[in-house]
């Protein structure tokens, strides 16, 4: 089951870990939202940079698909979206 990210509160409880590259950059390794269990990041699907977020479309080893954003500014990471079957929902 996906982790249901409807409310703003979802957001503020994420909480991620990464692997830095040899070049410092973050890459999400697993995270977990408000204590509702750890989803380890099978593989990066895809990832892209905005002004002042970088996005990663993952794969969770539960099945779906999960977009977090990483807002480089303030150093904190929220779940965007989450989808089973290869689509991410907004």
């Amino acid at each position: 089951m996906a982790l249901n990210v409807e409310n703003a509160e979802v957001e503020k409880a994420i909480r991620v870990e990464c692997y830095a590259g040899y070049r410092g950059e973050e890459t999400p390794r697993r995270f977990s939202v408000g204590g509702r269990g750890v989803v380890e990041v099978v593989e990066v699907v895809d990832a892209w940079l905005a002004p002042e977020h970088r996005y990663f479309k993952v794969a969770g080893d539960d099945g779906f698909t999960y977009l977090l954003r990483h807002d480089t500014t303030e150093q904190t990471w929220s779940l965007v979206g989450s989808a089973g079957h290869d689509r991410v929902v907004h």
